[in-house]
């Protein structure tokens, strides 16, 4: 059984053998291939119902009739096992077509499963729907009762085939490791075969008295705690089924937080963190990308650990600044002791768990610039003034946009949306309200703006200030032309502006202020919509792979690229302009203000696995990540991965099946990245 790391690293072994064939059976497709022979199950009729009874009769057909799958040897149970949740829909169809989509980009509330259960969760349910018998909050409220009898179906058909696991939990408080592992995966097994994707969140500090109890008392050994965990990382595999699924077929959000401070500010680092590490390390599972929360005062053992799992590659690990991230959402106006425990949406973006609506609006910024140079301006400030104008503009059609979710005479009043009561049972503020998680249910709602393409905007900027505004290379009409013609005629003019300037990622103040000064502009025009209606508006930076799409739609650009090419990730520089190594790179990216981006902005660094080799390369590396945080980064998701190694997989795809990379924001077995994305991740690690 070999678990390919994409450095060529030889993976420890820690776990047992037959823990590590479950593995090994999981990641090789046997029951993501499962599934898919079940795709979803069939309405009868959808005449004369409303919505929401539509909705939760097919809940009930979900839980009644969706295979129940008992893996041998499995030490937690419950699966999603209907094909069509595999692609974001409710895995219920009527005259051959899905009745619903689903919901991602949150992380639930697990936390109120582990100590309420899902009585208590029924208990809140009940007392709203008592206070709001004949309002409109009703119909709302009896599908949530509903929905938590349709659970109550599918934990009894379980329930009667192991062997007593699930006899407490989820539905009372859990009170050992054993039974709160099981009564996190459960509610996640439901809620994913639903069609939902959601994030685990903070799972150390969801865990740790659990285990600490255990270890205590002896009820458990920390070998066995071990076995426990690397179950439930296996059964999230569940969907691994191959094939050409162009970014990926590990994309399904359900990310992991490890580390950094409690809602109190004490530290989370404990016994759970350590063992997440070991599996990862041991399996290279990629299904859940796990971010680490680093402060200043972080332990160097936790570093030196992060160091050792993140060289074996696959772009598994990544980092938050907990500090800037902390003081941000703070200034954003939330509560320490909320800002503290943040975790994401199945991405990067920020949000806090649990109590968290959170939709992204990307858009591409290089698109915008190629609009403002349809003019012609006589000085560099009006051409960056005219920019940022257009910028304004776009955003606010993506405003108005986000406006027509709200009643036309009040803009804090949600209209009837799609149902989804799934998630909003495991939402706070959804039940106490009487409002469903897209109705302004939980308790925080954002929309976020995700600038795209930025770092290629200030590259071409950067370009015309110097070659027009500056050298006098050319007139601004000269240029334009080049751009029109794909610099057709004007290769001696395109060849200076690509050689001649060090872009964003060299440690160029002069590039990077640009870059800085883009990114204040736009958390300007985001700040500008908070308060005008139900949602708030953080800013975020992104592509997430959306520069292949962009491709097509992009004319050449100033800074002597052609038309069509595949340019910048997220924040990033443009793989092979970045000459001055990775310290360079992260001081580039540094030099923006992140606490204006509440939402976030991704740094994709990728490292040569030569110079992380030995005690020096973890020495290295571990000053890569403290250099990051001392120098105000957000977020960064290293990779190690040999390009050689992936060209081999590229032609050899049935030798390299397990194999991972990190794309953006979530990690996928490079053999299931269609060639176009093959080809952008080769690139970006040469």
């Amino acid at each position: 059984m070999q678990f390919i790391s994409p450095n060529g690293l030889e993976r420890p072994v820690r776990l047992s053998e037959k823990t590590r064939l479950f593995a090994y059976e999981s990641l090789n497709r046997k029951y993501g291939l499962d599934t898919r022979k079940t795709p979803s199950v069939t309405l009868d009729s959808s005449e004369g119902m409303t919505e929401l009874e539509k909705y939760d009769t097919a809940i009930r057909k979900i839980v009644t009739e969706a295979p129940v799958r008992i893996c041998d040897g499995e030490l937690i149970s419950g699966a999603a096992t209907l094909g069509r949740a595999i692609f974001h829909e409710v895995p219920a169809v009527y005259n051959g077509k899905a009745l619903f989509s689903s919901i991602s980009h949150l992380t639930v509330d697990f936390e109120s499963v582990l100590k309420i259960g899902i009585d208590g969760i029924r208990k809140k349910a009940e007392e709203s729907l008592s206070r709001h018998i004949g309002c409109k909050e009703e119909e709302f409220l009896r599908s949530c009762i509903n929905t938590l009898d349709s659970f109550d179906i599918w934990h009894k058909r379980y329930l009667d085939l192991t062997d007593g696991r699930l006899s407490r939990v989820p539905h009372k408080p859990a009170e050992t490791f054993l039974e709160a592992v099981q009564s996190i995966w459960f509610t996640f097994a439901f809620i994913r075969l639903c069609g939902n994707w959601t994030g685990i969140g903070r799972i150390d500090a969801m865990l740790g008295e659990y285990l600490d109890r255990d270890l205590e008392c002896g009820r458990l050994t920390l070998d066995g705690a071990r076995e426990i965990l690397a179950h439930f990382f296996i059964k999230g595999c569940e969907w691994v089924s191959g094939g050409d699924y162009g970014s990926g077929d590990a994309q399904h959000y359900q990310n992991i937080i490890l580390a950094g401070v409690d809602e109190n500010g004490a530290e989370v680092t404990n016994r759970v963190t350590y063992l997440v590490l070991d599996i990862i390390e041991e399996l290279g599972i990629s299904d859940f990308p796990i971010t680490v929360r680093i402060n200043r005062n972080s332990d160097k053992r936790l570093l030196r650990r992060v160091s050792e799992v993140m060289r074996y590659g696959g772009g598994i690990l990544a980092i938050y600044n907990e500090d800037l991230i902390i003081d941000t959402l703070v200034k954003n106006g939330y509560p320490l002791s909320e800002a503290r425990s943040f975790a994401n949406d199945g991405c990067w973006e920020v949000q806090i768990p649990g109590k968290t609506f959170f939709v992204y609006s990307p858009f591409d910024s290089l698109q915008v610039l190629q609009k403002t140079l349809k003019k012609t301006y006589s000085t560099y400030e009006e051409l960056y003034s005219a920019y940022i104008s257009d910028l304004k503009e776009l955003c606010d059609k993506i405003y108005t946009a986000f406006t027509s979710s709200f009643e036309a005479d009040n803009l804090f009043e949600w209209k009837r949306q799609p149902p989804c009561t799934v998630v909003s049972i495991f939402e706070q503020g959804c039940i106490e309200k009487g409002r469903s998680y897209l109705e302004g249910g939980p308790i925080y709602n954002l929309v976020s703006l995700h600038i795209g393409g930025v770092p290629d905007v200030a590259n071409s900027l950067y370009a015309i200030k110097k070659a027009v505004f500056e050298e006098k290379k050319a007139s601004l009409d000269e240029l334009q032309l080049a751009l029109a013609s794909n610099w057709e005629g004007f290769e001696e003019l395109r060849l200076h502006v690509m050689n001649k300037y060090k872009y964003y990622g060299n440690g160029n103040a002069e590039v990077d202020g640009i870059v800085a000064e883009i990114l204040d502009a736009f958390a300007d025009i985001c700040d500008s919509f908070n308060g005008k209606c139900g949602y708030t508006f953080p800013a975020g930076v992104s592509t997430f792979g959306r520069q292949l799409e962009w491709a097509p739609l992009r004319t050449a650009t100033a800074s002597g690229r052609k038309s069509g090419e595949v340019l910048s990730p997220n924040l990033s520089p443009l793989p092979s302009t970045d000459s001055e190594g990775a310290t360079a790179v992260i001081r580039s990216y540094c030099t923006v203000d992140h606490s204006r981006l509440a939402s976030g902005s991704a740094l994709d660094l990728k490292l040569v696995a030569t110079s992380i080799k030995g005690e020096r390369g973890l020495d290295a590396l571990g000053g890569l990540i403290r250099t990051f945080i001392d120098l105000g980064g957000f977020f960064m998701q290293p990779d190690v991965a040999s390009a050689d190694l992936l060209r081999m997989a590229q032609k050899s795809p049935e030798d390299f099946k397990t194999l991972s990379v990190r794309v953006s924001g979530w990690s996928a077995r490079f053999v299931t990245l269609n060639k176009e994305w093959q080809n952008m991740i080769i690139a970006q690690n040469e």
